[in-house]
């Protein structure tokens, strides 16, 4: 299919690569938000920019009916009026906070290990991401989504915050480090053991894998949809 790329830096560019090894076109490389003219007749829009303009560029893409794959983090305060429009405009979102299979499993074995950790109450929860020193956003999209799945499924935290895990706030510690592609742990601490289970990426191309999967699921789609659905993890 015709693929446009909305953002095209360093994950633009392992996007194209994988793309085209599927057998797609790249039909836009777009730095700039897109138009009707500049989209070059996308079938699907995959975005990874920047904060400050990912809203504008999805947004773009949902008016002139481009279903859109987004991965870019920081900018999630705006994500219901997007949620809104696609539905309003019967088109197609998906957003995805990491495309990584592995993740997105990781993402689920959280939210059961948050259940299980429920009734023991001697244990305290504690998040870590580790990324490069290029990241923006702080903390990742990536340990935001994994702090939701564990405030959604215990009634002990009632919302994350930065840092130390103090009473019902679930802490998350952000470090930048070297070129660190991605680095995401959750602990679970008492007086006498701890628990961890952790998610390791080793390069970027997982994740752009994902994304160009996430794009061939979502052509002919209506709706606001996550990684969850194209995995059919149901959970």
């Amino acid at each position: 299919m015709k693929i446009a790329i909305v953002g095209y830096g360093r994950m633009g560019k392992i996007i194209e690569k994988i793309a085209m090894e599927r057998g797609h076109s790249i039909c836009a490389r777009l730095s700039e938000t897109p138009t009707r003219e500049n989209l070059g007749g996308a079938e699907v829009a995959i975005e990874f920019s920047k904060p400050e303009v990912a809203f504008d560029n999805v947004k773009s893409c949902i008016e002139l009916g481009v279903p859109v794959v987004c991965g870019t983090t920081g900018w999630l305060t705006q994500k219901p009026e997007i949620e809104a429009l696609t539905h309003a405009t019967e088109g197609a979102f998906l957003y995805g906070s990491n495309f990584s299979l592995g993740v997105n499993l990781f993402f689920a074995l959280n939210e059961k290990l948050a259940q299980l950790m429920e009734a023991q109450k001697e244990y305290t929860c504690q998040l870590e991401e580790i990324h490069h020193v290029h990241k923006k956003d702080a903390p990742s999209g990536t340990a935001i989504t994994l702090a939701e799945g564990i405030v959604d499924n215990s009634v002990r935290y009632s919302y994350w915050k930065m840092n130390e895990t103090k009473e019902d706030q679930l802490g998350i510690f952000a470090v930048r480090q070297d070129d660190v592609p991605g680095t995401h742990s959750v602990f679970y601490r008492s007086n006498v053991d701890e628990i961890e289970i952790k998610h390791t990426a080793h390069s970027r191309e997982g994740f752009a894998l994902g994304a160009v999967v996430a794009a061939e699921w979502i052509k002919n789609k209506k709706g606001v949809f996550s990684m969850r659905d194209v995995l059919g993890i149901t959970y």
